[in-house]
């Protein structure tokens, strides 16, 4: 639950030495403070331009640089033409990073958080929500949760359809259980080399080798990468890419919880990279409430193609709207 108060602040993160991290996306930062995700960052305002449709909340993924940088260019794109907002998920960018175990319904309150917001800014209407990759499992957990609040979902390269989420939820189907695996969550908080590792992991050469997998090519997205390395070197950077790491995140029921969804959900993925494995898309692909569509690119087709992307989601909304 959120406290009935926020507050809109300018600037960034300072760090030990003087060193400020600025926000990742431009317009006002409103601070929310959670009683379970704790203090949050998310950024946006409402749309200066009439006729935009409800407002869209963007999720960035999981992984050790995570931030609402990830979801950029939808941002500006529709900043200005509809209301849209992007959170920084508990751990990561300017939200809180403090040292505690970080789990799916951390990440769900969250975002349960940032619509309650919105809609206090908005109205009560329904609101459309985009993710990326493991922050699509969160979001599709709050849809069922709060159906009414979300008019569409929207998946980028959703994790939890490869044949290694099958297997889990074939030993644990409860929606609640998770992959979590103590021993290693222990074994990388060590005091020895819990920082140097996860330095190590957080070099450029590191970021850039992870995002090249990710994009599938050569020609990744240099500016993310310069605002990877500065996210990934601030105080507590570790604390959630290490529950990451450890399996607390991912959730073993996912499938069971894609399948509830009761609203318009549109599927958005790429054919290049590591991270191609869609195989139980064939649970969700015969629903008539789903739509699924493959890009010619990597996991990040709002970085690559930017246009053509908006333009498939803004004839997905057409469509589901219409119907």
């Amino acid at each position: 639950m959120s406290q009935p108060s926020s507050s809109e602040r300018a600037g960034g993160m300072t760090a030990p030495g003087g060193v400020t991290m600025p926000p990742p996306l431009p317009g006002p930062r409103i601070e929310l403070n959670d009683v379970r995700a704790g203090r949050l960052a998310f950024y946006g305002e409402g749309a200066t331009a009439a006729g935009g449709g409800p407002p869209l909340l963007l999720v960035h993924s999981i992984n050790a640089a995570g931030s609402a940088y990830e979801m950029k260019p939808l941002f500006d794109h529709y900043r200005g033409k509809r209301a849209v907002y992007a959170l920084d998920l508990p751990g990561f960018g300017l939200s809180d990073r403090s040292e505690r175990i970080y789990t799916p319904r951390m990440m769900t309150d969250a975002i349960h958080a940032a619509v309650r917001e919105i809609q206090s800014r908005a109205g009560e209407g329904a609101i459309d929500i985009m993710a990326l990759s493991l922050g699509c499992e969160f979001a599709a957990r709050a849809a069922t949760e709060t159906p009414n609040a979300f008019r569409s979902v929207a998946l980028v390269s959703p994790t939890g359809f490869d044949r290694r989420a099958a297997r889990a939820a074939e030993k644990n189907p409860s929606p609640d259980g998770t992959r979590a695996m103590p021993w290693l969550r222990g074994l990388l908080n060590i005091p020895l080399w819990r920082r140097g590792l996860f330095a190590a992991l957080t070099s450029r050469a590191s970021i850039r080798f992870f995002l090249e997998k990710t994009w599938g090519a050569k020609n990744i997205d240099e500016a993310l990468l310069d605002y990877d390395y500065l996210t990934t070197h601030q105080p507590g950077a570790e604390n959630a890419p290490y529950c990451f790491v450890s399996g607390y995140l991912f959730s073993t029921g996912i499938l069971k919880l894609y399948r509830n969804l009761p609203m318009p959900v549109w599927v958005a993925h790429g054919v290049r990279g590591d991270f191609v494995d869609f195989e139980e898309l064939r649970v969700v692909k015969r629903l008539p409430n789903w739509s699924i569509e493959a890009f010619q690119t990597g996991a990040m087709p709002h970085f690559e193609i930017p246009a053509e992307f908006i333009a498939r989601y803004e004839a997905f909304l057409n469509r589901a709207m219409a119907a």
